[in-house]
């Protein structure tokens, strides 16, 4: 079985290719995507070469963690059905390239538990679940209600939604590209050079951008907490004096769980979280170059989603 698939070949080039897939187990699925997003984050450092090593790193590679797919084939032992909706946030099934992430193809083999299967019939929005789940993530591990919120991009404005939607008092969203100081839900959206002055329990960064962490420290209350919401490359550079003189926490969220993805489902079910006005471009899998250019440069691309419904 073959599939095309979006292949970084190296830094700095991408290309669709046919890519050939290995065999299917009985524990796995074989799912045919409808929408995978483009991550302007983690994408872009593996398209420029920037990303720190990981095991299984290698060029060429398939990216992608955020694919929706209907499932056409179920090992007797996958847990899945023919026909499902399922979210793939990643996959390692091509005999000639890396699959890291790996789920930017139009045919997908995957264990049948890395399938999440999803509630509503809503497959557009559904690529938005990693991120979402990453927004409560975050908002857990603060530990206290997040007041301030640094970046608007599509994941700052996650944390931010899912702050309200769990019932904390809605936060301050901090902005610097004018462009994307729109869009608010129920939040307000400034400058950092207009703040007022207040000072913060618990801040989330939601921005990737290390250079701002010490302005955010310095917003702090004493023992406030820093949650790191981005990711930010190899090596950070703080301030300790404000560190130690707030006595703050620095607090890493990593990879969210199967327990924050119920909860993200959970909530949009019941009307309190919605994803509404977060996908803002679309683009076919022959289109692909010029979309992965849109996604990482233009500021009004929260998400870009490849429709692989137009692959042929």
């Amino acid at each position: 079985m073959q599939t095309a698939a979006i292949v970084f070949e190296k830094p700095g080039t991408l290309a669709i290719k046919q890519l050939a897939l290995q065999t299917a187990s009985e524990g796995d699925i074989v799912a045919r995507a409808l929408f995978s997003g483009i991550s302007n984050g983690t994408e872009r450092m593996l398209f420029d070469g920037t990303m720190p090593s990981f095991p299984g790193m290698r060029y060429p590679l398939v990216p992608g963690y955020e694919t929706v797919a209907r499932v056409v084939e179920a090992g007797p032992t996958s847990g899945r059905s023919v026909g499902e909706l399922v979210y793939i946030p990643g996959a390692n099934c091509y005999r000639d390239a890396a699959g890291l992430f790996g789920a930017s193809a139009e045919m997908l083999i995957v264990e049948g538990r890395r399938g999440v299967p999803l509630i509503a019939e809503q497959p557009e929005q559904a690529v938005l679940l990693a991120l979402a789940a990453t927004a409560h993530h975050a908002v857990l591990r603060a530990g206290h209600p997040p007041s301030l919120v640094i970046g608007h991009g599509v994941l700052g404005r996650l944390i931010a939604r899912m702050i309200i939607a769990i019932g904390h008092p809605a936060p301050i969203v901090w902005e610097t590209v004018p462009a994307r100081r729109t869009g608010g839900l129920g939040y307000a959206v400034s400058s950092p050079e207009d703040d007022d002055g207040q000072r913060h329990t618990a801040i989330i960064d939601a921005s990737g951008n290390a250079l701002v962490l010490d302005e955010a420290i310095g917003k702090l209350q004493r023992q406030g907490v820093l949650v790191l919401a981005g990711f930010y490359g190899a090596r950070i550079d703080l301030d300790f004096p404000r560190i130690f003189m707030r006595e703050a926490t620095l607090v890493a969220a990593a990879e969210f769980t199967a327990d924050d993805v119920s909860a993200v489902q959970a909530l949009v079910a019941a009307g309190a979280l919605s994803l509404d006005g977060l996908i803002t471009h679309h683009a076919s899998p022959a289109d692909a170059v010029s979309a992965y250019r849109t996604a990482f440069s233009d500021p009004e691309c929260l998400k870009m989603i490849i429709d692989w419904r137009n692959a042929a």
